[in-house]
This record gives C-alpha cells, structure tokens and sequence, in this order.
C-alpha cells in the first residue's frame, strides 16, 4: 500500500465568519457559495442533492493553503430552485460563471459523485480554466449505479421522496439500515448519508429539482452520460481518482475503469470507505489534496495541444471483452 502523504504546512487559521454561506445572483438566479482562504484555488463540487455543507468539516483546513470555494449547484443547498436544465453541461457553465463573478481565472477542481461529472465537464468545457482534476466516488464512468436512484429516475418518484419523509416511513427505512449495517454491507454504510440528502429535500420545490437532475444522468438502466469517450483529452492534466472500496452508489471497478482511460491519473482507494471517503477518513482525503497540488504543476494548455489531441481521436478500446464493452456503452450513451 502505498505511504500517505503528510499534510503540508499550514498557513493560517480559518474563521467561522468565512465559512458563512454567500449570495451571488447570476442569470438572475440567486447562487450560495463558501468562499475562504488564500493561495490557488481549489473548487468543491458536491454530488446530487448535496450541497456545500457536505465540506464543511474540510474546508477550514484545505483553506490554509488554497483558496476555496464549495458552490451549491443550482437546484441544490441554498442555491435557487427553477424549472431549469440540470444537465452536467449547465452545471459546468454556472461553475464558470460563478468562478468569473468572483474574479477566479483558473482553479483546481474537486468533484464528488455527480460534481466529479461536473468537474470533467468543466474541464471539457475550459480547459484553459482548468489546472487539475480530483474526482471522488465520479459518476460518468460506467452505467452501474445503485439500484435505489434507477427507482428515482422513474414516473412519480417526487412521490415517493414525499413518503420517504412520512415518521412511520422513516421509521421502517431507518431499522432496514439498521439491518444492513448489522450485515456490514456496503449499501447500510452508505445509507445513513444518502437518506441525510432525502432530509435536505424539505418541499416540492426541493424535490422536484432533484428528481429533474437525477434524470439529466439516470435512468432505469443506469447512467446515462459517460466520460470515457473523452478521457483521453486530460492528457497532460493532472488528475487524481479517490474511491471508497465499498462504493455501494458508483461501484470501486469504476475507479480502475477511469484510471485506465485518463493518461497519468493516480488511484487512491480508501479501504473500508463508502460514496463518501472524504467523510470517513477526511485526514487523509485533505493530505491526499494538499500533496498532489503542491507536488503537482497546473495543466499547461494551448490551442494548438488541444487540436492535437482531437485530431489524435480516443484511443481503441483495450484488450478483451472488457475493452470492448467499455467502448460499447461509451458510444450508446450521451457524449454532451
């Protein structure tokens, strides 16, 4: 097993006034957003019916040596709720956005879950904005997902989020996860964390903002978008993969999956974590971080580079059956 790095100096303290949730209104929709500290900056991306709280623990100590901003994705946290698109494409354009109005030029982007979705999207969508990748528990990998959010994808599911909020419902779920984790599976470790997010979802509004961006990347089959058609093009930018090996949402082999197709990525797994690994052992995730962009230097972009790369096309797929249904899936699902 590989030595974890030690956390590099600190620079300074970080105070509860910064960690207060701000307002940016942009395209006329009212953005929240966390911003602290001093030095590069690093952008916390949370996963679906998260929000910037799912940091906060980490913030005040990533902000010591990094500038810092956690959005709430729009339709999520304190974030506006419309009848909008929730696809991975608009969500990294109101990344970009936000990051302008607060004079951020470039930044390393930390995605989870669905925000690892975002953060490859981003660096897609700007790559001249983009200075590293760090992807947790990503989405966009494999069509696997887990059982529970192919459910939600389908007619009715504001439904049954509205029931997953009744006492005597709650009641019922919470001694089933109680089982599972007796059981020590991987789905009862995750699932006090994902009925947390059922909890952030307090209205309709909430939900229904939710259900339309679980359906932007699920379906009854699985995941819809993938990356894997464009991994090829992170050649050349740092990238870091963090997974949890009992992964019950977005399955470890996606990990192994996404380290074969990005050039250069380096693979942490962190045994005995969940979807969540940056809250079970948040020591080590803020190590990991602070090592890989101090020893790291930022993706240096050019024009020219870029049309290689295109021209240069996506490799074939690897050896086996494996490679080949990789390749399959990739090209049968949604290439924003």
């Amino acid at each position: 097993m590989p030595s974890r790095p030690q956390p590099t100096a600190h620079l300074r303290p970080v105070d509860d006034v910064e960690l207060a949730t701000r307002h940016r209104v942009v395209h006329g929709y009212r953005r929240a957003y966390r911003i602290a500290g001093d030095g590069p900056a690093l952008v916390l991306v949370h996963g679906i019916g998260d929000s910037s709280a799912t940091w906060a623990r980490l913030i005040p100590l990533l902000a010591r040596t990094h500038t810092v901003i956690a959005p709430d994705l729009l339709g999520h946290g304190e974030s506006d709720k419309p009848r909008a698109d929730y696809s991975v494409a608009a969500y990294a354009n109101g990344v970009r956005d936000l990051l302008t109005t607060l004079g951020i030029e470039s930044a390393t982007l930390v995605g989870h879950s669905l925000g690892g979705g975002v953060a490859m999207q981003f660096a897609y969508q700007f790559p001249e904005r983009t200075e590293r990748l760090i992807l947790v528990s990503a989405g966009g990998v494999g069509r696997e997902v887990n059982p529970a959010l192919r459910l939600v994808s389908l007619p009715g599911a504001h439904l049954l989020l509205s029931a997953l909020r009744l006492p005597g419902m709650r009641l019922q779920v919470g001694l089933a996860v109680r089982l599972l984790r007796l059981l020590d599976t991987g789905l009862g470790q995750d699932a006090p964390e994902l009925l947390t997010l059922v909890d952030a979802l307090p209205d309709e509004t909430s939900r229904n903002a939710f259900v339309r961006t679980l359906r932007a990347v699920v379906d009854w089959r699985g995941q819809v978008v993938t990356m894997l058609d464009r991994c090829y093009l992170t050649e050349g930018m740092p990238t870091m993969l963090l997974w949890g090996d009992r992964d019950s949402v977005v399955p470890v082999r996606h990990a192994y999956r996404a380290r074969e197709a990005m050039p250069g990525a380096r693979l942490e797994i962190f045994e005995g974590a969940g979807h969540f690994p940056f809250h079970t052992d948040p020591a080590r995730f803020v190590a990991l971080v602070q090592d890989f962009t101090a020893t790291t230097a930022p993706a240096d972009w050019s024009r020219e580079r870029w049309r290689s790369l295109l021209l240069d096309g996506r490799p074939g797929p690897g050896p086996g059956p494996a490679g080949q249904r990789d390749l399959r899936e990739a090209s049968e699902r949604s290439a924003t």
